[in-house]
């Protein structure tokens, strides 16, 4: 009788939620077609001599070979990760010290985190092109400073091909800080406030209760903010392009600027095809064993 039981419940398992499964159906065929489907075209017409259209001429590794014997991508990988371990560095930490400050119930909090969240609300090129304003030397911050009496006052971090990089990091941190601020000011008010309460009875200092408890309990909002920063990182393409356009020179190049010129102007499909595998490949090496350990390990311990 009992294994007769376990057999008939077994098909309700599957219809259990049917509508749900059913309306998902677009979806799934929507990730297999699209980002499955296209990103295997994207690889395997990575190993052919495809240029201005795409072409079955496979040449084996030719492709990628050329590619990492390119300065410009080499330039641009280089920036790439610098321009991620600041933003990431940064987003978190200015954002996360906005957010502590932003709970101590301070007034006009409401007015103050909409000002601090604006600057996400604007596109990148729009971003990039006010901060493109504000750091030329003849109109921007440094000749504000200057007229004010500091005449040897130097900021042209877009005119100097060695710290190009960080000015469009200026830029990106000007947009991005006010949604982490927001993501972590959300975290902030999930945390119980008895805990804050056992800690001043405790006499905790506020630094350690952050460090060692607060924090730690925020696992799960600062593992969402390190995606978004990350996917974000990534595809850094419009702020470079509204700002310095890969200059001066190719100092400021970036790998998805490099996948673009490739595909849409030097038309070379074969060349912006092997760019954005790699692309894909650095993703996947960072994203599978974070995914493994986070979600897979987690559930083999429970």
């Amino acid at each position: 009788m009992t294994g007769q039981t376990r057999g008939s419940a077994r098909p309700n398992q599957w219809l259990r939620n049917l509508n749900a499964k059913i309306a998902s159906i677009p979806m799934i065929l929507t990730a297999l077609v699209i980002f499955v489907g296209g990103t295997s075209w994207t690889v395997l017409y990575s190993f052919t001599n495809s240029k201005l259209l795409p072409r079955l001429s496979f040449v084996g590794l030719d492709q990628y070979v050329r590619l990492w014997a390119a300065p410009r991508w080499l330039i641009s990988i280089e920036n790439l990760a610098i321009y991620g371990f600041f933003s990431l560095i940064f987003s978190l930490v200015i954002g996360f010290v906005l957010a502590a400050l932003m709970d101590q119930k301070i007034r006009f909090e409401n007015t103050f985190r909409t000002i601090m969240l604006y600057p996400f609300a604007l596109s990148f090129i729009v971003t990039g092109l006010v901060w493109q304003w504000l750091l030329n030397p003849q109109y921007g911050i440094q000749s504000i400073v200057r007229s004010l009496g500091w005449t040897n006052f130097n900021f042209d971090p877009l005119y100097n091909s060695d710290i190009v990089i960080y000015g469009i990091l200026i830029a990106a941190l000007w947009q991005g800080t006010g949604l982490v601020m927001c993501l972590m000011l959300a975290g902030l008010r999930g945390i119980d406030e008895d805990i804050w309460k056992a800690a001043r009875v405790d006499g905790i200092p506020m630094w350690k209760t952050y460090v060692l408890v607060i924090i730690p309990m925020m696992r799960g909002v600062f593992i969402t903010t390190l995606v978004i920063i990350a996917s974000g990182i990534v595809k850094v393409y419009d702020l470079v392009v509204a700002q310095t356009s890969g200059g001066p020179g190719i100092a400021s190049e970036v790998p998805a600027k490099y996948v673009y010129d490739y595909m849409f102007q030097a038309q070379n499909l074969g060349q912006g095809f092997a760019a954005s595998t790699m692309m894909l490949v650095t993703v996947a090496i960072i994203i599978v064993p974070w995914a493994y350990l986070e979600f897979g390990g987690g559930r083999k311990r429970a």
